[in-house]
């Protein structure tokens, strides 16, 4: 038997049945608006009372900014009392995290050391509540997590475990007093009993999960991608290890390490354009120093004869994926030493770094970034080993000028065409020195994967260079390359007074026609090579580039707790919640 027609107010004919589901419906929706109405005039009363009331993870459901409304809120009030405040002077840590781990790791499956008390800290990254008297924190430090499985039978009264638990959410730093246990599931973890939040996190946290994919907040906010992301930790572990490498070795033959000054009154030592300052006392402008070299040298001609220094460069130059206006470099000046010498050092002292940290000579290395192509850096030694002039002419299949004429025009032309041919971009001003150094970026650095060695470069690329003792118009000088950058430079030292005036009025010249990166003119300098500086060999390295590549990283941001950054303009305020 069919159910009977009837119409509806829009005059749409429905069975009695569909007509009674429908305003069914119709009443549930107009309950659920009555109630949710309800609810936002409630909180509007209390919004503290409302905020409480809420699951954890429930109010993370609201806007960035709302979470940080009411929780501000929360700790204000938690201030009110002394003995709630959410700021405390001091917690007592009896063990580390990692040192919990280790130390009670042998517990068997349900146990606990009812009988220890253990006092840890840490910060919390999740939450999960079995119920009103169960709930499991992750807590991370140190680069490890444990759990706390805290419960409201092993806490000191049932009453203070609700109200110290209802105080933490995720980002909190909390203070864990309790015993060591592992769950019938296995977990190791601490069974609290008692709970002590020591500085609250008032901003919502991008879960774990996710993590901070957003490059720009990663570099500005660097705290929170320490919080979130734990693998960045290590980059810095591996950086660290590399400069106490380079200590150890250092001091072990010998050197001294030394500091010298950072504003100088020429900025010497390097072909770069400076950063300038202003000293109000001495009405005085002076220039960042751009490398530690003319002071280093005259350490030597005073008679320390092996000198170190790991310190700051400053150039006023591009900020790009291998480049930072201020980064650290390692330099030494060894008195009695050649070129020779020092590619010998320099193979020692790689190959046993890399060995020491990774157990290897060999590391991977993406060049595109984590989804790119890994390629293999071998950094056994010896390292392949190039010369400027004969391996740039093989590959370009043509004859470069001869290098003791490239401070004629006829050369510069020469050189001109060369570029012109092979499409070789060279912004003005196209002095020999700088179109023969795009060509052997183009052509010879890109052929240095593993670490290479391109050694003899024309007089006219390295003032400070001494010639070299058999050809003519070129020095004694190397490079070192891995994945086609400049990771290392070394030469053997000029020391003669008159050859060193003479280049730097070659530079001064360079400067005149319009080269912001030539030197200047030290005349304190030529003054001290004029004392007698022993033969000497100096060198230099930029440890954020040979981090880069020794953290499998493919931009020196990843490798500077805080780089250099274009100012934010307009930005919204809620990038620290982007997940």
């Amino acid at each position: 038997m069919g159910d009977t027609e009837v119409k509806n107010e829009a005059g749409e004919k429905l069975s009695k049945n569909e007509l009674k589901r429908r305003l069914k419906e119709e009443k549930k929706a107009a309950e659920k608006v009555e109630k949710e109405k309800a609810k936002a005039e409630a909180a509007a009363a209390n919004p503290t009372t409302a905020a409480s009331a809420k699951p954890k993870s429930a109010e993370e459901d609201i806007s960035p900014n709302e979470y940080f409304k009411l929780r501000s809120l929360a700790v204000e009030e938690l201030k009110l009392d002394p003995n709630t405040h959410p700021y405390p002077h001091k917690f007592s840590v009896s063990i580390s995290l990692t040192n919990f781990l280790e130390e009670y790791e042998k517990l068997k499956d349900g146990e606990t050391l009812t009988d220890v008390v253990v006092k840890c800290a840490g910060r919390i990254h999740a939450i999960r509540e079995s119920g009103a008297k169960l709930i499991f924190y992750d807590v991370r430090g140190e680069g490890v997590k444990i759990q706390v499985m805290a419960t409201a039978n092993a806490y000191k009264s049932e009453e203070e475990f609700g109200v110290d638990n209802a105080k933490l959410r995720r980002g909190d730093i909390v203070g864990v007093v309790g015993n060591p246990g592992r769950t019938k599931k296995g977990e190791l973890s601490i069974i609290p009993t008692e709970l002590v939040l020591l500085a609250p996190c008032l901003h919502m946290l991008p879960h774990l999960h996710y993590g901070i994919k957003d490059k720009e907040t990663r570099y500005r906010q660097r705290y929170l991608d320490l919080i979130i992301n734990a693998d960045i930790t290590r980059k810095f572990q591996v950086r660290a290890q590399i400069i106490s490498y380079m200590r150890r070795f250092f001091d072990q033959m010998g050197f001294l390490e030394i500091e010298t000054p950072m504003m100088n009154m020429i900025p010497g030592g390097a072909t770069a354009k400076p950063f300038m300052t202003h000293h109000n006392d001495l009405k005085l402008d002076l220039y960042m120093r751009v490398a530690p070299e003319l002071y280093h040298k005259m350490l030597v001609v005073g008679g320390i004869d092996r000198v170190y220094e790991i310190g700051k460069q400053f150039r006023n130059e591009g900020i790009d994926m291998t480049h930072n206006p201020e980064f650290t470099t390692c330099e030494f000046y060894m008195a009695y030493a050649d070129y020779h010498d020092l590619i010998d050092i320099t193979e020692k002292l790689l190959s046993g770094m890399v060995k020491q940290i990774f157990g290897s000579y060999k590391v991977i290395f993406h060049p595109d970034g984590p989804e790119g192509e890994a390629k293999e850096i071998d950094f056994t030694p010896p390292f392949k080993r190039l010369r400027m002039f004969p391996d740039l002419e093989r590959i370009l299949g043509m004859k470069l000028p001869s290098p003791d004429t490239l401070n004629t025009e006829e050369a510069r032309l020469h050189l001109d065409r060369i570029c012109v041919e092979k499409q070789v971009d060279c912004p003005p001003p196209r002095t020999c020195a700088r179109l023969l150094d795009k060509l052997v970026g183009d052509f010879l650095e890109e052929t240095c994967i593993n670490p290479t060695f391109i050694t003899e470069h024309p007089q006219i690329m390295s003032p400070l260079a001494k010639w070299h003792r058999t050809e003519k118009g070129i020095t004694e000088r190397f490079e070192l390359f891995v994945m086609k950058k400049e990771v290392c430079n070394a030469y053997t030292e000029l020391n003669d007074p008159a050859v060193q005036r003479s280049r730097f009025e070659q530079q001064a010249k360079d400067k005149a026609s319009g080269d912001d990166e030539a030197m200047f003119l030290d005349e304190n300098f030529c003054t001290a090579l004029e004392y007698g500086l022993p033969p000497t060999g100096g060198w230099g390295m930029g440890i954020d580039r040979l981090s880069m590549f020794l953290t499998d990283s493919n931009n020196i941001k990843e490798v500077l707790f805080f780089p250099a950054m274009k100012p934010e303009d307009n930005k919204p305020k809620d990038t620290e919640a982007e997940s």
